[in-house]
């Protein structure tokens, strides 16, 4: 099996994270070149990082600043308005007033690059076999990996979880599956986990995706007061709806998670475009079969489902790698010695 450097999809979130910052400098038309380099120099993960939303403000160079670092010290970020101001004074496109400025330009993906689990990527070459593709997909929890041609340098194709989902969902009718796809999903041992990480619909949605980063997760739902049912869903790619959608942006400090979703909602419907975003909580039961889930997976174009009792109250999530999970066993000694300490991690990463 071979290695290369490919980045981890998870990076969207780090970077997403980072143009929050990013953008109220951008906004104001801050260029500073100096203000780039430093932070280029530090690594923007690891400078950022430790700035904290909704702190005490400050006072640097007769601006307030709402920041502040991990060990209570006040962090010196160089603006000056509120960011609701910042939002609604950006004229035109936001994106294109953040990727004007040289903070963005100046920004390289190594900055950001410790914020994935693995480093370097591993990837998958031709002749290797099924089995060691749902085990790197499902037990070494890898969301996606390129498959590499070494001869020629190059990759000739990426290989999801959402592709063995759709070509499982294909197999609908073969013997096999069917008499497989029959299970329920209790008999699986699914849901893997009643420990769901949640949040509050009344929570900031900047606390959701600070716990979705902090526990290095997919995403996770947003339940209602009595914290038993779920109204929506939050996940990593949705970071980018701070960037997309300026009413988001406007109030990215103090918007809820609830009036995240319905924002959404209403920016997708305005956009006329469709998505698990445009719909509701999308939900199923423990004692529903393993093919009725896979196929629901595959249609809504989901990573992953909630599984709730008959009163909708929450129990568990099954999620694309849990699926992929069931099919396979990893034989004793497998991959030797080869996940012992032969994947190093970036000089900034914090795993």
């Amino acid at each position: 099996m071979s290695r290369v450097r490919i980045i981890d999809p998870r990076f969207k979130l780090a970077y997403y994270e980072n143009a929050l910052i990013l953008s109220e400098i951008a906004a104001n038309g801050t260029t500073d070149s100096s203000i780039a380099e430093g932070i280029a120099a530090e690594g923007l993960e690891g400078k950022l990082s430790k700035i904290k939303v909704g702190t005490a403000a400050s006072k640097v160079n007769g601006t307030t600043v709402a920041a502040e670092t991990d060990n209570g010290v006040n962090a010196a970020v160089k603006h000056t308005k509120a960011p609701t101001e910042l939002a609604s004074s950006v004229d035109g496109s936001f994106l294109e007033n953040l990727t004007s400025s040289d903070l963005y330009k100046n920004t390289k993906v190594r900055d950001i690059s410790g914020s994935f689990r693995w480093a370097p990527f591993l990837a998958l070459q031709s002749s290797d076999s099924f089995l060691t593709m749902m085990l790197l997909l499902s037990k070494y929890r890898m969301k996606s990996l390129p498959v590499v041609d070494l001869g020629e340098g190059k990759i000739e194709n990426v290989i999801t979880q959402s592709a063995v989902v759709h070509m499982l969902e294909e197999c609908v009718g073969l013997h096999w599956f069917e008499n497989w796809g029959t299970k329920k999903l209790f008999e699986l041992g699914l849901p893997i986990s009643n420990k769901l990480i949640k949040v509050s619909e009344e929570d900031s949605v900047l606390k959701a995706f600070q716990m979705i980063r902090k526990r290095r997760i997919g995403g996770l739902p947003v339940v209602d007061k009595s914290r038993k049912k779920a109204i929506g869903n939050i996940s990593i790619r949705d970071v980018q709806y701070f960037l997309t959608a300026p009413e988001i942006f406007k109030d990215y400090r103090s918007i809820t998670t609830k009036d995240f979703i319905t924002t959404v909602k209403s920016y997708l419907k305005e956009q006329g475009e469709d998505g698990p975003n445009s719909h509701g909580v999308i939900t199923c039961r423990s004692d529903d079969t393993i093919k009725d889930v896979i196929l629901k997976l595959d249609a809504e174009k989901i990573q992953r489902i909630y599984v709730v009792d008959k009163e909708d109250r929450l129990e568990g999530v099954v999620t694309l790698r849990d699926i992929i999970s069931r099919l396979v066993h990893e034989p004793n000694g497998y991959f030797g010695d080869f996940f012992d300490g032969v994947v190093p991690l970036p000089e900034n990463s914090r795993v």
